[in-house]
Order: structure tokens, then C-alpha cells, then sequence
């Protein structure tokens, strides 16, 4: 078979998946194998595969392949979120865009159809492109969180906590997404620094009969649109300026409303003007205030953020727009006194970034989460379940779970599991997890039922279905105990983004352990931020985020899946853009024409009975890197095993294994020689193949004839076999060696075809020996001797502690040699005295660990032996 000049990646890929899949590979079923489990980290169905999901989708495609290729049974689930805040705005979008329909117009069944239909149509997407990054999912297995047993198994829990006490019903301040007319969690609010301004503003002052006394006092405020809703002022007690206005109230600007001054210590008299105006329907701390002070609670706001009929002026306005308004009336009132520049923390919604957050008076369903929260942080800092790495996201992760606040699961939306709680006309309500169950447990609690109970019209929180997402994809809620459950639970491990460690990491450690009594996984690995090379977030907005097919089709699915690893340090963000898939794409094209030369090279059995140098020290030096890949890969440190193996393969195997053994012009490779190549490159591709499965997979197969079934993807690593350090030294020194010679070559002008005598003058001639017949073939030389004194009219060379004389029929100039040994030894005294400094200081002595003073004090050594030889060598010249 004739080789392309070029990998091309199109097709193979194509055609190896397909393959793959025919194959059955990617399936699993319960066996006596030990499984291998991973859940997919469920991407939103109104998604397409951005670059943090193609790093978090490779990396687990890594795990998942190395475990395979391991004896593992291993199963990777795929799957989507219906994503209730954002599905909804899609679909609410596309009913006005494509037909006329506001949201309003339609029943709650007739909203769920178009739904539905628009998942149907748009769902598949990022399945196509997950398999197109080549991912080994089993595709047997896709779940969705609004699949009919997942639905059911939201609301058994809904019910379960709530017959367990630890689900409740109740009014309270929670942030409120105007966009979206829907309460979001705490967790769902993003808070920005950003500078706005503070309103200073009087407030008449009447007497308890309801007389002007010509006073004011001034309040200072970033939201006067919220002034409408005031229903007291709050002073401290002991603040001398105020003590007079006991038993006095103040007029509400605008709108005259007499509210009267109260006196708490919450209020601190030394910041801003010591006077607090509270609205308790519109700050989480006023609401407190006015639960102390038994206040009147007046919301001033819609649920699309315009004003309403409290708020008597400016009613229907936009919120912002209503604060330009009621800015300029303070001001012709007279009654704003000055406006300034204030540095402030403002929350905007996840879900719509632009939507300032609005705290919000509301009655909303909460699990109380302190008594779920207790067992899930023992978990973490027990190191039952271990988090990688675990020094950055451990102390942040603590903080949380021991300041946990109770969480606000109802969202007033259609899409998603409907609230399973049922209500009379009086507002009594039963829980229950179907109509008739409600029926039965309200007439046992109330009595018959005077008509139909009415149903909560709010869905649940998305991550209220998605923390169960590790025992509902194999049933494990709705029947528990049956086989998969006991055999994939607990899966392994856990690939996410760190910025859901609250969202969905700590809610799936607690849910596993109500549920099912044992964590959810061993291990969370946290990837990343993926930024570009100035910084920045990789976003639509920003315009800066690639399109991964079109990266796909550019480089190949292996290249973009190097590119990504191969800057992707485990937790820390990475800068990414098209020149590291460039980089993979040149190691494909590496692997592919080192292929093409050992596939053209003659084969004879030339009865050879010593081996081959190169073929000995690669072997070693493969059972290294192996060895070390191994121990990277268990600590989770991918991206510095792909670095082992890319190194391992284009530097020791392609630009120094195949040019020690390649044969001469139309020369025969030894048969036992080619033999093992072809077993190492077999070994390498194996190697590779986790993290590049396509060209590994393609290599692999034209390296020899494969029977049927003997595909990379499921062949099994052997454990790494013995490493000769004795021999891995020879090869160093054989690679120090021949490249020093060449660039000593280069500088004198000697072309490659000219031969050489090499002279060398060493204390480990037995070294040398082992590596001489490369040697000879690397650098041409015609002869390779060894000697005990300087050899005159030659080249000298300091390698390491030796010394090597390059002897040629062409005149050298020793003025050259002399300037490149003077600039050599300036360089190692340099070196030399950085290296003294460092053992100089008695902190670096003490506190580094023993090994890393010892590599230190070994290069002083090594630096002195080079001086010596240098020195000796310029009085030679």
C-alpha cells in the first residue's frame, strides 16, 4: 500500500469510528471484570461543544480509553441537561421569532410540545460533535434529565425530603432574574465590581400628628427606583443626631407616604449619613430589619423588572429607566442634595449575564441544606473522595460547605419536573408524587377534596434533577438495587469544570450519600479555564472562542485533542489558540513518515548474534517513559504524560531510535531488528493512543497484517517491562556526543560526506566502546580510537569529563576553536557561580528537599570537571 505524503485525517477518522462502533467497543454490560466508570458531565441540549467542553470531553475520552486498554470494564455515560432557564428562553425566542406566538398565548402542554420538538430537532448536535472529537461514550446509554424514569426519580426525592422534614414551603428574600421571571440560588447569581453611584437624598421629617417640623433627614442610596417601597428609616439608638426624632416619622419623596423612624443597632452611625431608608421587599438585610420591626412589605416590582402599582409613579416603567426618572424629580423637588461615584458589588443572573439580579420578596420551595451538607464535606476531607488538585479547590470547597445557605430549588418556569405539590382553593397543599397519591394523603389530612387540586405550576431547579445524575443514569432511584446500579456505583471519577464545584460536585456528594449511603465517585478531577493567548475567557461575545468542527476539519480531531492537552496544566487555566493543534498536527505528520521509512526499508535475517545498541536502549528507555506516564496518569497529571510520550516519540524515537538503526543506501535491516522497531513503534502508538485514537489506531494497523479483533482500542497494556539505567546513561551520552560533534562539525565548515578521524581521551572507555559503532555511523568517521594524551592539529570537544578530537584532511583554524572554547568557558564559569550562590544561601540549604540539593551540588561538580578540561585544552592550543 502506498503511503500519502501526509496523514489526512477526514476519512480515517470517519472510518475508525464507525469501525469502533460496529465493533461494539464503546458498550458495556456487567461482567467479572472491575468496572471503570465515568458520568458525562450532562452539556445543556441547547448547546453546541465549546472549548471547555472539548477539554473536559477529552480528558475523560482519555480516562475512559487508558482503562479500557487496562482490564477494566469500562463505561462511559453519555448524556444532556434540558437546562430549564435556557431551554425555555430558546423556545420562548423561537415562538416569537418564527411564529408570532408569545408564551402567554399558549397552555402549559401546548409550550411543553414546541419544547419538545425544539430539543428533538436541536438536541443531537453536540452528540454529532462529541463523537466527531472521538469519544468513546456508550452510545447505548444516553440519558436526558427529562426521560421519563429521570422525571420520576426528581420527584420521589422531592417527596422524600420533603416527608424527611428537610424540603419546605415559605416566603423569603430570593434573587430574582427578570429576564427569565424566575427565582435563581445563590449560586446562580454572579457578582461584578463596578462603580456606580450613590444618591443622596432628604426626606421630610413630620411630627407623630402628621405636621411638617422643617426637618429632613438624608439618606444615601444606589437604587432610588426602590424609594416608592420605603417603609421606615432606621437610625442607630445611640447616635446624638437623631435622638430628638423619636416618636417622629419621614415622608417618602414622591409619593408622601409617612413612615416611621426606628431605631436598631444594625444601622453603623459612622458610615454615609448614619440614616438607613429600609424596604423590605427589596434588600435581604431591610427584610430582616422588618421582620424585627414588624414593617409593612411593599414590592414596587413586576417580575420583568418594571415598576408596579405600589409604586404609584412611573408604574410600568423599566427599573433603570424609572431610576433616570425618579433622579430627575428628586432633583426638581429639591430634594436630592448630591450624587457620587460609589465602588459597588452588583449580582448579575448566570443564566442572562446582562440581568442585574433583583432581591426579592417570594414564596419559593428551599431543601435545607446544612444537615445534607455535614456528611458530603467529611467526604472531601477525609479524602474519601479526593480532588485533583486537591490544594486549590480544597480550602474553597470547605468554606462552602460550612457556610452552606438553604437552597432555593422552584423556578417559575414550564420546562422541566413540575412541583409535586398540590393545592386546594384555601392554599392547603399535600406533597405527593402523583394526583391520585395527593387525593388520598389530602383527604386523610383535610378530608374530601372540594373539586380538583390544583398542581404547582413552578418546575424545579436544573442542578435539582442533575445531582442525581450519577444513580439515575443506571436507575438507581426509581429501582434501586438492581444490577448496574451495584456494579458501575460508585463510578471513578469525575471530569468538570471548577466553576460547578458548588452547583453540582457538592450537591452529587450529598445526594449519593442520602441516597444510595456511599459517595457518588473516588475522584473530581477540576479542569481548567480555557482563555485565549491575551487572557481572556474564550467566549461568543468576545468573538474569540473557535468553532471546534471547524478546528476539527482544519487539523483533525487528533491534533485539536494534542493542542488542547498539551497546555492544559490539571485545575490551572489555560491560553489556548490554533497554533497548538498546529503542533499536533505536525506530530501526526511525524508519526507518518517515520511509518513510511521503516515501511521501505529492505528486510534481511543477517544472523546477527549481539544486539543492537539502539534497540537495547530503547527498550529501556520505553519501559521508562512508560513507567512514568503510568504514575502520571494515576495522580491525574494528563497533560504532562502527553508531554512524556510526545517527547518519547519524536525526539528518542523518531530523530534518534530510527537514525542509529536506519540501513545504509539500498542496504538491508536486520530482521530481528526490524522485528522489535515495529514492536516499539506498536508499543508507542499504544502508548499515544488515549490521547490521539485515531492516527494511533491507523499506524497501527498498516505497522503489519492484523487479524480480526486485534484493534488498538481494546488491546491491553502490558506492564512496563525493566529499565537498565547503566544503558539509558550510554544513550545520553551517545546523544551528547554525536550532537556535539555535528555542531562542532557546522562551525568548521566540514560537510557531512567528509569523513573524520575521532579521537577520544576518557576514563570510561568501556562507555564509549558500547556506543562506538554508532558513534562512527552518526558523525562519519572513518576511524574511532582512543587515546590518553591530546591529539594535535585537531578539533578539541569538552563532553561532559571527556575530551573528543575531531582529526580532518582540512586545514582547521585554531583561532576559531580557541574563540569557542574561551566563550564555553565563560559560559560554564557563569553557570558556576549561579549554582554557588544558590548552595550559598542557608535558607535554599534548609528548607529545599534533600534530592533537589544534591542535583545542585552534582551540577557545581559538573561544572568545575568542564572548566578543568577547557582550561586544559586552550594551553593544548
Amino acid at each position: 500500500m502506498e503511503l500519502s505524503k501526509n496523514y489526512t485525517p477526514s476519512g480515517t477518522e470517519e472510518r475508525w469510528y464507525a469501525h469502533w462502533m460496529d465493533n461494539g467497543y464503546f458498550s458495556s454490560k456487567p461482567d467479572g471484570r472491575p468496572p471503570f466508570t465515568i458520568v458525562i458531565p450532562p452539556p445543556n441540549v441547547t448547546g453546541v461543544l465549546h472549548m471547555g467542553h472539548t477539554l473536559n470531553e477529552t480528558v475523560q475520552d482519555i480516562l475512559i480509553r487508558k482503562a479500557r486498554m487496562s482490564g477494566f470494564n469500562a463505561c462511559w455515560v453519555p448524556g444532556s441537561d434540558h437546562a430549564s432557564i435556557a431551554t425555555e428562553a430558546k423556545v420562548v425566542e423561537m415562538l416569537k421569532k418564527e411564529k408570532g406566538i408569545d408564551k402567554s398565548q399558549l397552555t402549559r402542554e401546548t409550550f411543553l410540545e414546541h419544547a419538545y420538538e425544539w430539543k428533538d430537532k436541536y438536541g443531537g448536535i453536540i452528540y454529532h460533535q462529541i463523537k466527531k472529537l472521538g469519544c468513546s461514550c456508550d452510545w447505548d446509554r444516553v440519558s436526558f434529565t427529562m426521560d421519563d424514569h429521570y422525571y420520576k426519580a426528581v420527584i420521589k426525592v422531592f417527596v422524600d425530603l420533603y416527608n424527611k422534614g428537610l424540603l419546605y414551603r415559605g416566603a423569603r428574600m430570593i434573587n430574582w432574574d427578570s429576564k427569565a421571571k424566575t427565582a435563581l440560588s445563590d449560586e446562580e447569581v454572579e457578582y461584578k465590581d463596578l462603580t456606580g453611584k450613590l444618591y443622596h437624598v432628604k426626606y421630610p421629617i413630620v411630627n407623630a400628628a402628621g405636621e411638617k417640623t422643617g426637618e429632613f433627614i438624608t439618606i444615601a442610596t444606589q437604587r432610588p427606583e426602590t424609594i416608592m417601597g420605603d417603609t421606615a428609616i432606621c437610625v442607630n439608638p445611640d447616635d446624638e443626631r437623631y435622638k430628638h426624632l423619636k416618636g417622629h416619622f419621614a415622608l417618602v419623596p414622591m409619593i408622601d407616604r409617612k413612615v416611621p423612624i426606628i431605631f436598631d443597632n444594625y444601622v453603623d452611625p459612622a458610615f454615609g449619613t448614619g440614616a438607613l431608608k429600609v424596604t423590605p421587599a427589596h434588600d435581604i438585610n431591610d427584610y430582616n430589619l422588618g421582620l424585627k420591626h414588624n414593617l409593612e412589605v411593599v414590592d414596587t416590582l413586576n417580575d420583568d423588572g418594571t415598576l408596579s402599582e405600589a409604586a404609584i409613579v412611573f408604574v410600568g416603567e423599566d427599573r433603570f429607566v424609572a431610576r433616570k426618572k425618579v433622579v430627575a424629580t428628586l432633583a426638581e423637588q429639591g430634594l436630592l442634595i448630591k450624587e457620587e461615584e460609589y465602588t459597588t458589588r452588583l449580582g448579575y443572573s448566570q443564566r442572562n449575564p446582562t440581568t442585574v439580579v433583583e432581591p426579592r420578596i417570594s414564596t419559593q420551595w428551599f431543601v435545607k441544606m446544612a444537615e445534607l451538607a455535614k456528611p458530603a464535606l467529611e467526604a472531601v476531607t477525609s479524602g474519601e473522595v479526593r480532588i485533583h488538585p486537591g490544594d486549590r479547590f480544597m480550602a474553597t470547597y470547605k468554606y462552602w460547605m460550612e457556610n452552606v445557605k438553604d437552597w432555593c430549588i422552584s423556578r417559575q418556569l414550564w420546562w422541566g419536573q413540575r412541583i409535586p405539590a398540590y393545592y386546594d382553593e384555601s392554599g392547603n397543599f399535600v406533597v405527593a408524587e402523583s394526583q391520585e397519591e395527593a387525593v388520598r394523603l389530602y383527604t386523610e389530612k383535610f378530608g374530601a377534596p372540594n373539586g380538583e387540586l390544583r398542581q404547582d405550576a413552578d418546575c424545579l431547579d436544573t442542578w435539582f434533577s442533575s445531582w442525581l445524575w450519577p444513580i439515575e443514569v443506571f436507575d438507581g432511584i426509581t429501582r434501586p438495587g438492581n444490577e448496574e446500579i451495584n456494579y458501575y456505583y460508585p463510578t471513578n471519577v469525575l471530569v468538570t469544570g471548577q466553576d460547578i464545584i458548588f452547583f453540582w460536585v457538592a450537591r452529587m456528594i450529598m445526594a449519593g450519600l442520602e441516597y444510595k449511603q456511599e459517595k457518588p465517585f473516588s475522584d473530581v478531577y477540576f479542569t481548567g479555564m480555557v482563555r485565549d493567548k491575551q487572557g481572556r475567557k474564550m467566549s461568543k461575545s468576545l468573538g474569540n472562542s473557535p468553532d471546534l468542527l471547524e478546528l476539527i476539519e482544519k487539523f483533525g480531531s487528533d491534533a485539536v485533542r494534542f493542542g488542547i492537552m498539551i497546555s492544559s496544566p490539571a485545575g490551572n487555566d489555560l491560553l489556548f489558540d490554533d497554533t497548538s493543534c498546529e503542533q499536533g498536527r505536525n506530530f501526526t505528520n511525524k508519526m507518518w513518515n517515520a511509518l513510511k521509512l521503516v515501511k521501505m526499508w529492505k528486510v534481511e535475517d543477517t544472523k546477527a548474534t549481539i544486539p543492537h545498541f539502539a534497540v537495547t536502549w530503547f527498550e529501556s528507555r520505553l519501559n521508562e517513559a512508560h513507567t512514568e506516564v503510568e504514575s502520571l496518569m494515576k495522580d491525574f497529571r494528563l497533560s504532562e504524560a502527553l508531554k512524556t510520550i510526545y517527547s518519547l516519540i519524536w525526539d528518542d524515537f523518531c530523530s534518534w531510535y530510527l537514525e542509529w538503526i536506519k540501513p545504509g543506501f539500498e542496504q538491508p535491516i536486520d530482521a530481528q531488528v526490524y522485528e522489535q522497531t515495529i514492536n516499539f513503534y506498536e508499543r508507542l502508538m499504544q502508548l499515544l493512543h488515549p490521547f490521539m485514537p485515531f492516527v494511533t489506531e491507523e499506524i497501527y494497523h498498516l505497522l503489519k497484517d492484523r487479524a480480526a479483533g486485534d484493534d488498538l482500542v481494546i488491546r491491553q497494556f502490558a506492564a512496563p517491562g525493566t529499565i537498565d539505567s547503566a544503558i539509558l546513561a550510554d544513550g545520553e551520552l551517545a546523544k551528547e556526543v554525536i550532537t556535539s560533534i555535528r555542531d562542532s562539525r557546522n562551525k568548521h565548515q566540514i560537510k557531512p560526506k567528509d569523513p573524520v578521524e575521532l579521537h577520544i581521551e576518557t576514563s570510561n572507555e568501556a562507555a564509549f566502546r558500547r556506543i562506538e559503532q554508532i558513534l562512527g555511523k552518526q558523525v562519519n568517521a572513518s576511524a574511532v580510537t582512543y587515546t590518553k594524551e591530546a591529539v594535535t592539529g585537531a578539533i578539541a570537544l569538552v563532553i561532559q569529563k571527556d575530551k573528543c578530537y575531531i582529526k580532518t584532511e582540512t586545514e582547521l583554524d585554531t583561532a576559531a576553536q580557541k574563540d569557542q572554547l574561551l566563550k564555553d568557558l565563560e559560559y560554564q564559569k557563569g553557570f558556576l557561580i549561579s549554582v554557588e550562590k544558590k548552595l550559598s544561601n542557608e535558607r535554599f540549604v534548609a528548607n529545599a528537599k534533600p534530592e533537589i540539593v544534591e542535583v545542585e551540588r552534582k551540577k557545581k561538580a559538573d561544572a568545575e570537571d568542564k572548566i578543568k578540561v577547557i582550561e586544559e585544552s586552550l594551553k593544548l592550543l
